[in-house]
């Protein structure tokens, strides 16, 4: 039986990193990834209108997920990749299809505590849910800008 890595791929920087962590561990255990994004069409997002139709917003989706899993398997051949674009609640779509699957890996968004209690965590309600277990792979933190390194007593 083949190792099963199942991606949540939303388009963010986060959404990337997780989906090239994926591929890598793939490759490491001779496994496959299935990367999928959720959409739901309601007119809005944030306020700015993303699509004005249905049928937009899924085509929207469909040229991101294909977007980002060619620039995550460019150079590796040895990972199969499956693309698959469901419409729903991103939580309740990763959960359902990550059953079965040995892993769920999810990118962080880094929210401020504000955003996650208005909007709440994809990823936290995945952990809640999902019947295997799933990594979240974190948004770097930045650099500190100006501070030098305190030279070590030598």
């Amino acid at each position: 039986m083949t190792y099963l890595i199942v991606v949540g791929v939303d388009g963010s920087d986060g959404g990337r990193r997780a989906l090239r962590w994926a591929v890598d561990e793939a490759a490491g255990r001779g496994g496959t990834v299935q990367a999928v994004t959720a959409w739901r069409w309601d007119g809005l997002d944030g306020g700015f209108m993303v699509a004005p139709n249905p049928f937009e917003e899924e085509e929207r989706s469909r040229t991101l997920l294909a977007r980002a899993v060619a620039e995550a398997t460019r150079g590796s051949s040895a990972v199969s990749v499956a693309a698959e674009v469901v419409e729903g609640r991103p939580a309740d779509v990763l959960s359902v299809a990550a059953r079965g699957a040995d892993l769920l890996v999810l990118g962080s968004h880094g929210h401020g505590r504000l955003r996650h209690t208005v909007l709440g965590s994809v990823s936290e309600e995945c952990v809640r849910k999902a019947t295997c277990p799933v990594v979240v792979i974190p948004v770097p933190a930045p650099a500190p800008t100006g501070t030098a390194v305190p030279a070590l007593p030598g």
